[in-house]
């Protein structure tokens, strides 16, 4: 996935254009042309992709770039379809009224699960009974504190739980490094949005009417489909089955780089296996359907195919001399941030990396430099890579598309009637007065202090 990092052949900036159209279609089309929108959205998402790619291969002839990108897509989409899959085969019923504090609590519980099987994992198994449990007072603003807490910021603590994190992990970060320096910024985070919204919900709850009259009994929790979670798990030890990991793993060889294919392989397999041998009723009840997994499918078409041009300005700036006294555990907490808002945050997290270590005369590229940068080895090493790391995840949030899981419970809450707000009407009355004063604050106490 470093691929972008060592494409020496730069696109001209105009070529940035079809992305910025795709986003400005994205926020714009389902709010001002809903109809025309959905119906030729696939149609304009794989243009705009095309365009790019072609100019690649045949302008620039460059082959790197758009092979890299592809096997990122398929990485990408292998691990989305799989866990989404494996998690619409687990009916979770929690037989009590919705209150405040139990919403708290499963937010809580997502954003722990979320590092253990990932941001994906656990935003596809509890985003469904989420909604149920307060399908009597669903409001927008449940469905955007679970993209903020359990989609993003819940999955800081290990490489599991976001894939700029596991990248780091590939390259030589020790596994327990997140846990041991991003606990501090996670749990302020995550302390700071459950206060939010346990106050915000709780002011809705009293404005709200009971119907004593449909009490839940029966135990607390119900689960139908337990055998899923075999495949969840399975899927989880498959993301590890990687050649930069593993020697003994096959692996496509490229331009100095080793792709897997093995694993995405298994995932396949197991998404298969996974639907086939799904309980029915846990299907029939979650309203499993192929339609949100088709949306993202194709969407990130047209954000991996198009974005590679963004990527690889960010790629040369980071990597000139005219960057070096830029690179600060500030600008690198804010430009890795914003970045990752709107870009993939995987390429995004390994070009600030890069960037920050080549300022100090350390190299991405040989694992002994990026286990010295962990461990303080340069000056300032460990805050560098912490505001990157806590950034690439936390800002993730800010939109949509800035991380896989966001666009996958807009969908799913969509098909199960909640009235979602656009992409702009999400960053204006959501993400930028909710959102952006938390991670403000985790930066003025964790980067611009240090004292977190």
């Amino acid at each position: 996935m470093s691929a972008h990092i060592l494409v020496h052949i730069h696109p001209p900036q105009w070529l940035a254009l079809p992305f910025i159209i795709l986003l400005l279609m994205i926020a714009s089309g389902p709010l001002l042309y809903a109809a025309l929108w959905h119906k030729h959205y696939p149609k304009v998402s794989i243009l705009l992709a095309s365009l790019v790619i072609g100019y690649y291969i045949f302008i620039l002839h460059n082959y790197t770039a758009p092979i890299a990108t592809l096997v990122e897509y398929i990485q990408f989409i292998a691990l989305i379809s799989a866990l989404y899959t494996a998690s619409g085969g687990i009916l979770i019923k929690v037989n009590r009224k919705a209150t405040p504090i139990m919403n708290v609590g499963l937010l809580i519980t997502g954003a722990l699960l979320s590092n253990i099987i990932g941001t994906t994992g656990a935003s596809m198994l509890l985003i469904r009974p989420y909604i149920r449990l307060n399908q009597e007072k669903i409001k927008i603003y449940h469905i955007v504190f679970f993209i903020f807490i359990v989609s993003n910021v819940g999955g800081a603590l290990t490489p599991i739980g976001d894939p700029p994190l596991f990248l780091g992990f590939l390259k030589g970060i020790p596994f327990f490094w997140t846990l041991q320096h991003n606990f501090y910024p996670w749990l302020l985070a995550v302390l700071m949005l459950s206060l939010l919204f346990f106050w915000i919900d709780s002011r809705h709850a009293k404005n709200r009417t009971h119907n004593h009259a449909s009490v839940p009994t029966g135990p607390i929790l119900e689960i139908i489909g337990k055998r899923n979670f075999i495949w969840l798990l399975l899927m989880i030890v498959a993301v590890f089955v990687d050649p930069n990991l593993f020697t003994g793993v096959p692996a496509i060889h490229y331009h100095g780089h080793d792709f897997s294919f093995i694993r995405e392989i298994l995932l396949i397999a197991l998404t298969y296996l996974s639907y086939k041998y799904a309980h029915p009723t846990a299907l029939q009840s979650n309203a499993f359907s192929w339609a949100p997994l088709q949306e993202v499918i194709i969407l990130f078409i047209g954000i991996f195919g198009s974005m590679m041009p963004a990527l690889s300005m960010i790629s040369a700036f980071a990597q000139s001399e005219s960057s070096a006294p830029f690179i600060t555990p500030n600008t690198l907490y804010w430009g890795a941030g914003i970045l990752s808002s709107v870009l993939d945050n995987a390429p995004t997290y390994l070009n600030f990396l890069a960037a920050s270590m080549a300022s100090q005369g350390a190299d991405i590229l040989q694992t002994a430099d990026v286990q010295q940068y962990a461990v303080g080895g340069f000056a300032n090493s460990i805050v560098r890579l912490k505001a990157i790391s806590i950034a690439s995840v936390f800002f993730g949030a800010m939109t949509y598309i800035g991380n896989g899981p966001n666009f996958m419970v807009k969908s799913i809450a969509e098909q199960l009637g909640v009235c979602m707000p656009s992409f702009v009407k999400y960053i204006l009355y959501f993400a930028i007065p909710l959102l952006l004063p938390v991670l403000f604050l985790v930066w003025v106490l964790c980067f611009y202090w240090q004292v977190l």
